[in-house]
C-alpha cells in the first residue's frame, strides 16, 4: 500500500449523522429526493441537506447500503448521512462506504430491528489516500458506473418505445382510426406521436371497428382470452439434484437487482424451481402492485430456472414472446392484473395462475403480431445485450472497488 496513505480513522474524515423524520402528512409534492435506506424513498419540496451527498442505511434490512445523491436532498430518518466531508471527495467517500457494506451490515445494535450507531462507525480504524489518488480512484470507477447508468437509461427508454407502440396498435388502435378517417400513414398527429408504425405495416390494419363482448374492436379481430395466446410451464426440478451443474437462476431478489438472474450452481439453489423455456415470459405472482414481469435472456449453455413464484408463461404458435412482455407491461393488462390477488396483508398476495389464463384480451391478426414483434424484437434484443454488459461492467467495478480500495492495486499501475 503507498505508503502516503494515512492510518485514522472513519471519523476523522467525515461526520454522520442521523436524518430527519418526515412523515405523510408533511410531504408534498416536489422534486427534492427523500432518500431512506432503500435509497430515494419519494419527493419533497423542501431539502434538509446539500448536495452532492452521501447516506447510510441506518435501519432495516439495508443497514450500511450506500447512496448518492448529486443534488439536494432531505435524508430519511432511517439513514446516517454524511454531514462534513471535511476536504475528502464526495465520490469517493460513497465507493468507500460501498466496499464496507458487508462490515456495517454486521454492527446492528441488536435490537429486532437491525439498527447502525454512528457513534459505532465513527472509531473504525482505516488507512485512508490522499485526496489526489481519492479522486482517481473515484473518476475509474464512476466511468463504469456512468456507462452501467447509460445502459439503464437506454433500456428505460427501448421497453418506453415498444410499451408506445403496443398502446397505439393494440390499445388505441391509432392505425385503424387514421384510415377510418382518411388521414392515411403521413398525418401529421400520427408522425407527432412518433408511435412506429410504417407504411409497410399500414395495410395490416382494417379501416373499421365491430362491436365484441369487450368492446369495440378492429373489424376481423376477437376477443378471447389470455389462454388463448400462452399456456403456463410447470416443469419442475430441484437443482439440488445436480449440485455440479452451473445454472441461470432468475428470482425475485435477481429481478430487483437489475434483472440479472443469478449464475449459480445446483448445490446452492434450494427447493423446486420451474424451468425456464426459450419462448417464455416469467410473471409475478407475488404483491402484483410491485410489477415483476421478465423477459429472461436465455443462455445456450446452461439451464435456466426460475422461482416458483413465477409464473413462466409461454407464446403459443403465432404469438411471440414480445408481443406476451408488452401485453403484460401494458397500463390495460395492469389495471386487471391487480384486482386478481387472493391474501389479505401486503406482503402475502398472490395471483392464481388459472385466472390470469381466464383474463379477457383481444386476439390481433397473426401477421399484425409478426410484425409487431419483427419490429421489437430488436429492441428487447438490445436490452438484454444492455443487461448483460452492465452485470459484466457491476463485476469488474467490485473488483476494481476491491483492489483499489485496500490499495492492493493503485490507479498509477492500472495506467501502465
Amino acid at each position: 500500500m503507498a505508503g502516503s496513505w494515512l492510518d485514522t480513522t472513519i471519523g476523522d474524515q467525515v461526520r454522520l449523522q442521523r436524518g430527519f423524520d418526515i412523515t405523510k402528512l408533511t410531504q408534498s409534492e416536489g422534486k427534492v429526493p427523500v432518500v431512506s435506506t432503500a435509497g430515494v424513498l419519494s419527493y419533497h419540496d423542501t431539502a434538509m441537506a446539500k448536495g452532492p451527498g452521501v447516506i447510510l442505511g441506518r435501519k432495516g434490512n439495508g443497514i450500511g447500503r450506500a447512496h448518492f445523491v448529486s443534488e439536494d436532498y432531505w435524508p430519511h430518518d432511517t439513514t446516517l448521512w454524511v454531514t462534513d466531508f471535511k476536504g475528502n471527495d464526495p465520490k469517493f467517500v460513497f465507493y468507500f462506504f460501498r466496499q464496507q457494506f458487508t462490515r456495517l451490515q454486521s454492527m446492528d445494535v441488536g435490537s429486532a430491528n437491525p439498527t447502525l450507531n454512528r457513534n459505532h462507525v465513527h472509531p473504525i480504524a482505516i488507512n485512508w489516500p490522499p485526496l489526489a489518488e481519492q479522486k482517481a480512484i473515484a473518476a475509474v470507477l464512476g466511468a463504469l458506473d456512468d456507462k452501467i447508468e447509460l445502459n439503464r437509461q437506454m433500456n428505460e427508454t427501448l421497453e418506453a418505445m415498444a410499451r408506445a407502440l403496443f398502446q397505439s396498435w393494440f390499445v388505441d388502435f391509432d392505425p385503424v382510426r387514421a384510415k377510418l378517417n382518411g388521414e392515411g400513414f403521413n398525418s401529421l398527429r400520427l408522425q407527432r406521436e412518433g408511435q412506429g408504425f410504417e407504411s409497410p405495416y399500414l395495410h395490416l390494419f382494417p379501416a373499421s371497428f365491430q362491436h365484441s363482448e369487450i368492446g369495440q374492436i378492429p373489424k376481423g379481430w376477437s376477443a378471447g382470452k389470455i389462454s388463448h395466446l400462452a399456456t403456463l410451464n410447470r416443469v419442475a426440478i430441484n437443482p439440488g439434484d445436480f449440485p455440479t451443474e452451473t445454472f441461470d437462476h432468475f428470482s425475485l431478489p435477481a429481478f430487483d437487482n437489475g434483472r440479472t438472474p443469478k449464475v449459480e450452481l445446483g448445490s446452492a439453489i434450494m427447493s423446486n424451481k420451474f424451468t425456464v423455456t426459450p419462448n417464455s415470459v416469467l410473471l409475478s405472482k407475488l404483491n402484483p402492485h410491485i410489477p415483476r414481469i421478465w423477459l429472461p435472456d436465455i443462455n445456450a449453455s446452461r439451464r435456466s430456472v426460475c422461482s416458483t413464484e413465477f409464473m413462466v408463461v409461454c407464446s403459443k404458435t403465432d404469438v411471440s414472446r414480445e408481443y406476451l412482455f408488452s401485453l403484460f407491461t401494458s397500463s390495460a393488462f395492469a389495471s386487471v392484473y391487480g384486482t386478481l390477488v387472493t391474501g389479505t396483508t401486503g406482503s402475502h398476495q398472490r395471483i392464481r395462475p388459472e385466472s390470469v389464463l381466464e383474463m379477457k384480451t383481444i386476439i390481433p391478426p397473426p401477421a399484425l403480431i409478426r410484425a409487431f414483434t419483427e419490429i421489437t424484437q430488436l429492441m428487447f434484443d438490445r436490452v438484454n445485450r444492455n443487461t448483460e454488459q452492465s452485470r459484466t461492467l457491476a463485476t469488474l467495478r467490485d473488483t476494481l472497488l476491491s483492489k483499489l480500495l485496500s490499495g492492493e492495486l493503485s490507479v498509477a499501475e492500472r495506467k501502465h
